[in-house]
């Protein structure tokens, strides 16, 4: 007999129960829900539930955040592409429930001196965000040479307990915090021969983000607008040609200020957004954190929906055949 599973016809077994057509799924033992003919069906009822001709089931589970058509950085499929940063908060908690809001799996943490003599009570920011829940992103940021970068990202190596993957930033002045490329070239190589895993900071120039991909990072990051600034993507076709010549993942970094701009990001077909600023300086961070999240779903299902052509003249969306004047 025919059912439907998830918008789909299925041809199963007469009789067939729900618990056995969950075990046909392979999803026997999976946190899922099920909602069989716009009712929700308790999980005790799944043994004695027969389902029977042309029944519709909706079967869902949880993810975090994002879609689930994952992009994988370094072997790992991620499944929110929504990146973090932990800087600019008021304080730890308003850190943690931030990020929690944001959905975000890759945390980002910048690698500094620890204060000798400090409160040994002070709370630490691996407590708040453990690396058994996210996975934390050591980052290069401070750093001006391709030597402070590297001797940074071998700290956070260790800081981390072995820990491969790091974002690379080489800033070429403090006024800009544009990136220093030549210096970032440098630094790249070192560390992809040194076994790191790198995602990488850079303008939004194809050709730079090109051969940072040939040293062999795992992800190249163009920024949008200066780091900080909130001025969203000012080079939308500077992104889409990095997009559109790359094999590895492309993320905006720096420079969104609002949901649109990280719709926008994904719209262009970019695998993610890694902000902090954005999040940590709006009125209500654990509220645009949320917004972020939002955006970056619409963004990307609006990308893989394939927007309508642009048209210079109007276009009827209703038929004219069959007015009555």
């Amino acid at each position: 007999m025919m059912v439907y599973i998830n918008g789909e016809t299925h041809d199963i077994a007469d009789n067939t129960t729900v618990a056995e057509l969950v075990a046909t799924l392979g999803l026997t033992g999976k946190k899922i829900a099920i909602e069989l003919n716009q009712e929700i069906l308790p999980f005790q009822l799944y043994q004695n539930q027969t389902l029977k001709p042309e029944d519709r089931l909706e079967i869902v589970h949880a993810i975090g955040g994002g879609q689930e058509d994952g992009f994988v950085i370094a072997g790992v499929t991620y499944h929110s592409r929504l990146l973090v940063g932990t800087g600019k908060y008021k304080d730890m908690e308003e850190t943690r429930l931030a990020i929690e809001a944001s959905g975000a799996q890759i945390v980002t943490v910048a690698i500094r001196r620890t204060n000798i003599g400090q409160n040994p009570d002070e709370p630490n920011l691996l407590d708040v965000i453990s690396p058994d829940k996210y996975t934390i992103l050591p980052n290069t940021a401070g750093c001006y040479t391709a030597e402070e970068a590297v001797r940074t990202c071998r700290l956070g190596r260790e800081l981390l307990g072995g820990h491969k993957l790091v974002k690379l930033e080489v800033l070429a002045d403090q006024k800009t915090l544009f990136p220093d490329v030549a210096q970032t070239y440098i630094a790249a190589e070192l560390l992809v021969k040194d076994g790191f895993d790198v995602m990488v900071y850079t303008n939004d120039d194809p050709i730079a983000a090109k051969r940072l991909e040939d040293i062999g990072c795992v992800a190249v990051m163009p920024l949008a607008a200066p780091i900080g600034s909130g001025l969203g993507i000012r080079n939308p076709y500077n992104i889409l040609t990095i997009v559109e010549n790359a094999r590895v993942p492309i993320l905006v970094d720096a420079g969104v200020g609002t949901a649109s701009d990280a719709a926008i990001a994904m719209e262009l077909g970019c695998a993610g957004v890694l902000m902090n600023t954005a999040i940590a300086e709006a009125k209500n961070p654990i509220l645009m954190a949320s917004a972020m999240r939002k955006g970056i779903e619409a963004g990307r299902e609006a990308f893989l929906a394939g927007r309508m052509p642009r048209k210079r003249f109007a276009s009827a969306s209703s038929p004219i055949d069959g007015l009555f004047f």
